[in-house]
């Protein structure tokens, strides 16, 4: 115990040293940072944040030093979260990299791979997307018809993913790829990395309800792929696929609480503040209160739940089936959020443009537009539903 509390002032008095002063507020949608060779770190600070809490290993606190992390155990890795919060410390890095690729890359690639790409993760130097779903095979992910031929010293890939998340500003993809198309769906698929400047890799945004574009459709034509990215065995790709989907799963799980994936980031506290009106030093309206009290004490719960599951995982207690019901409840816990922002921002929130309203109220209403896409990302509700069935309830078929 007494060197965790050593540890805590170190850690302490680190970031009291360490943090600029911008980087212990809210952060802005056009500061997250989401690093990679087109990283424009729109605030300053943000570099120097990402930098010295790169250079610490604090951006994968709990990687192993050799691969870009500080080291720390789960105690230790609680307390700078802890520390970090005390000063309202942003995200230094968020990253497909850090969320879904690293944990697979340390279970499944080769030494060499780790080396190779788990730094460079950790120090935000690559932005990596996703390649799984394609057309016509979004809810049948071991559909996909993407195909990799062996071409002796490298594969040749060609076909086109879609949904891939921030792929016009990603520098690498991670991909599923069928490398032998007479074995059952479930083989016969690998997993490739490769560069997104590669010759015959192009990406077309797709405009959502909310005005936004995060989401492209991806093309490769030919595209040469050396065969020692590749991850794992040849046509074992799907084992690292489910495994992927469960951190991707926990990833977007999180978004139940207040995360700034996928939202705005905005709290029901400051909604509250600006918009319910008080009384007494409570919210005015009794109906109203208890509805908010009611969410707020199931994010809390919810965000709970999810660190005690991280805490069981890390000590070797982990249940897969837990990341679709984390999913899954996540995603409904952050639709209902924004949906009660906007029965306390009442007509407020029904802006689209104009000076009349305020940015902040017109982002809300194009998050809330966007929270809607939470049910289809990282495998649908429906898919969730239907894991949570069989593989927990033990329901027939």
């Amino acid at each position: 115990m007494a060197d965790l509390e050593t540890f805590r002032k170190e850690v302490r008095v680190w970031l009291d040293a360490n943090c600029p002063e911008s980087m212990r507020t809210p952060t802005p949608e056009n500061e997250v940072v989401w690093g990679g060779r087109q990283e424009q770190f729109t605030n300053p600070d943000s570099r120097v944040w990402l930098e010295r809490m790169a250079e610490r290993g604090y951006t994968v606190p709990g990687w192993p030093k050799v691969y870009g992390g500080a080291g720390l155990s789960a105690d230790e890795e609680r307390i700078l979260q802890q520390e970090m919060g005390s000063i309202k410390a942003r995200t230094p890095l968020n990253s497909f990299g850090i969320w879904m690729l690293g944990p697979a890359l340390m279970e499944f690639a080769s030494e060499e791979q780790k080396l190779e790409h788990l730094p460079k993760i950790a120090r935000g130097e690559v932005r990596w997307c996703q390649g799984y779903s394609e057309p016509g095979y979004g809810s049948d992910l071991a559909g996909l018809q993407t195909k990799a031929e062996d071409r002796g010293d490298h594969y040749e890939v060609s076909g086109s993913k879609i949904w891939t998340s921030y792929a016009d500003e990603a520098d690498w993809i991670f991909c599923l790829v069928r490398t032998d198309t007479d074995a059952p769906k479930h083989e016969g698929i690998s997993f490739l990395l490769f560069d997104m400047a590669s010759d015959g890799v192009t990406t077309s945004p797709i405009e959502l309800i909310s005005g936004a574009s995060p989401f492209c459709q991806t093309f490769f034509d030919s595209v040469k792929v050396p065969k020692h990215q590749l991850v794992g065995e040849l046509n074992k790709g799907w084992t690292i696929a489910k495994r992927l989907l469960q951190h991707e799963r926990n990833m977007v799980a999180g978004i139940g609480g207040n995360s700034a994936f996928g939202g705005s980031g905005r709290k029901i506290q400051d909604i509250t503040k600006q918009y319910a009106g008080e009384q007494d030093g409570q919210v005015a309206d009794s109906t109203l209160r208890g509805i908010i009290t009611d969410h707020t004490v199931n994010d809390r719960a919810f965000q709970l739940t999810l660190a005690r599951a991280g805490e069981e995982a890390k000590a070797g207690n982990s249940n897969g089936h837990l990341a679709s019901m984390f999913k899954y409840y996540g995603t409904e816990q952050n639709k209902r959020k924004y949906e009660l922002m906007l029965e306390i921002m009442g007509n407020r929130a029904l802006g689209w443009e104009g000076k009349i309203f305020e940015d902040k109220e017109l982002f809300t209403t194009r998050s809330w537009l966007r929270s809607k896409a939470n049910s289809i990302e990282g495998g649908t509700s429906e898919v969730q539903l239907n894991v949570i069935a069989k593989r927990v309830l033990a329901l027939p078929d």
